[in-house]
C-alpha cells in the first residue's frame, strides 16, 4: 500500500477523514486509503458479526462492524479490522476520537491484495494490544480460518478449522460459531 497523504498530524487525519466521508489507515503521520472489499468479502465480516453477536448475549461483551476505528498504541496505528469484540467500557483514544483502544477480539477477512499485510506488519501489530486475546483470519476464498489466541505466558497459540462442519472457538470470550455459519450463503470456486 501507499500512502495517498503524508506528514499529517492526528487532527489533521481526524478532520481529512470527516472531510471526505471516507475510512482511512494512519500510520506514522501517513494515510492509507482503505481498499473496499467484494461482496463475498462483506459477507463473510457481516455473518461473523451477526453471529457473534447473537453468542455474546448476556455477556459483557460487544461485537463491531469494520466502521469501528482501532488504535495500536505501541506503534500508533489507526485503523479499521472487519469485526471487533470489546468487553466492558470503551477505552477511547484522546487524539482521535471515537478510536477505541481496548480490543478483545478482532476479525480480518483476507483479500488477495492485502493477505499479505494482514497476516505480517499487521497482524504482528495487533498483537501488541495488551487487551487483545485473539486475533482471527478468514479467508474469502476457501473454507479456512485462523485463530491466534494470547496464551498465559505471552505467546499466541495458532488453531485453524478448514471444514464447515468445524467451529471457530473463542475460549477468552467463551464462545464458538460454525464454519458453516461464518460462510453461510458464500459461493466458493470450484
Amino acid at each position: 500500500m501507499s500512502a495517498v497523504l503524508k506528514g499529517l498530524t492526528h487532527s489533521q487525519y481526524q478532520e481529512h477523514e470527516s472531510r471526505t466521508g471516507q475510512k482511512h489507515e494512519y500510520y506514522r503521520g501517513e494515510v492509507f486509503a482503505m481498499v473496499g472489499g467484494t461482496p463475498t468479502h462483506s459477507l463473510i465480516a457481516t455473518n461473523f458479526t451477526g453471529e457473534a453477536r447473537q453468542r455474546l448475549s448476556g455477556k459483557p461483551c460487544s461485537a463491531y462492524n469494520a466502521d469501528l476505528r482501532i488504535k495500536v498504541d505501541s506503534v500508533g496505528l489507526y485503523t479499521y479490522p472487519d469485526a471487533s469484540i470489546i468487553c466492558g467500557p470503551l477505552e477511547l483514544d484522546a487524539d482521535v476520537p471515537n478510536s477505541v483502544k481496548n480490543p478483545v477480539v478482532l476479525v480480518e477477512v483476507l483479500s488477495d491484495s492485502t493477505e499479505g499485510y494482514d497476516r505480517g506488519q499487521k497482524a504482528t501489530f495487533y498483537r501488541t494490544i495488551p487487551s487483545l486475546k485473539a486475533l482471527v483470519l478468514i479467508s474469502q476464498n476457501q473454507p479456512h480460518v485462523e485463530c491466534f489466541t494470547r496464551q498465559a505466558s505471552g505467546g499466541w497459540l495458532l488453531t485453524e478449522a478448514r471444514a464447515l462442519t468445524e467451529s471457530l472457538v473463542l475460549d477468552p470470550i467463551g464462545i464458538s460459531i460454525l464454519l458453516s455459519e461464518i460462510y453461510r450463503n458464500v459461493q466458493f470456486d470450484s
